[in-house]
This record gives structure tokens, sequence and C-alpha cells, in this order.
């Protein structure tokens, strides 16, 4: 496992509650996601939408942990599911040590105005022992969404 990387956030982790985020926790691992619609890089005409996601996940247990890999599923407006998987985040596989936290943004296209994502990322501990830890799940929104009550 790795000791350090320099993508790991040195200030201890904000338990601020932010407005649009969504929050899980996992053995003392908070995954907080905060998504957000970008019009400049949509065409709704073209029935092309597209979010950005930041990702914060903070260690708030007593011990190191190393992120291994992630799956996410990506579900659209008309019910369309896609499942991704693989290795790190962004390219990385972060280690985190206790009190600090690692974050990201990556992005998501659909072909609907509307859609949710899902997923786990799986997680070494000190001692090599593997374990996955819950994303929440996250609407993505679009102005063009119509919203109704269910």
């Amino acid at each position: 496992m790795k000791k350090s990387t320099p993508a790991v956030s040195r200030k201890k982790a904000s338990k601020d509650v932010v407005p649009h985020a969504y929050e899980a926790v996992t053995r003392g691992i908070r995954i907080r996601v905060e998504p957000k619609y970008l019009d400049d890089q949509s065409s709704p005409e073209d029935s092309h939408f597209v979010w950005s996601y930041e990702v914060e996940i903070s260690n708030d247990g007593a011990e190191a942990v190393q992120l291994k890999t992630r799956t996410w599923r990506i579900t659209d407006g008309l019910g369309r599911t896609e499942e991704v998987r693989g290795p790190g985040v962004v390219g990385q596989t972060p280690t985190i040590p206790p009190g600090e936290s690692f974050n990201y943004t990556s992005g998501c296209p659909l072909k609907t105005p509307q859609g949710i994502m899902v997923g786990s990322y799986q997680m070494a501990d000190e001692a090599g022992t593997l374990f996955d830890v819950a994303i929440p799940a996250f609407s993505l929104d679009s102005p063009y969404t119509q919203r109704s009550m269910n």
C-alpha cells in the first residue's frame, strides 16, 4: 500500500452540509457528492446533456485507507442503465490518512435531461483487507427536466 500521495488534501475534512450534496458513510469513510449541470457542454436539441460531479472522500476512521477500484451504475431518464468499473478514480489510487480527504471532479453525459448515479469504491485498510464503501445515489437534473411528484 502506498504511504502518501500528493492528491490527498492536507486539510481536515469539512463536516459542513453543502446544498444539493449527497452523502453516505461506510466504516468511517464519508463520501460526499455534488453534481452540477454543465449548460455550456450540453446540447439539448441534440439530446446531449452533461454534468460534472465533485466527490470528497473523507477518512473519519482511525487508520489510513487506499482507494483501489470504483463501480458506477448510471441510469438515464428512460431507465437505460450502464455500469462502469475500473481502477482508482481520475487515474489515481490515493491513500487517505485518518482525518484527511481526497477530492476529485469527473463528468457524465446522458441522452436524457435527467438521470441518477450510484456506486461504490473498493478500499484497502492498512492490513490490506478489502472492503466496499457506498457512493450515495445522486440525481442528475438539468433545467430541461420536468419535475413531478411520485
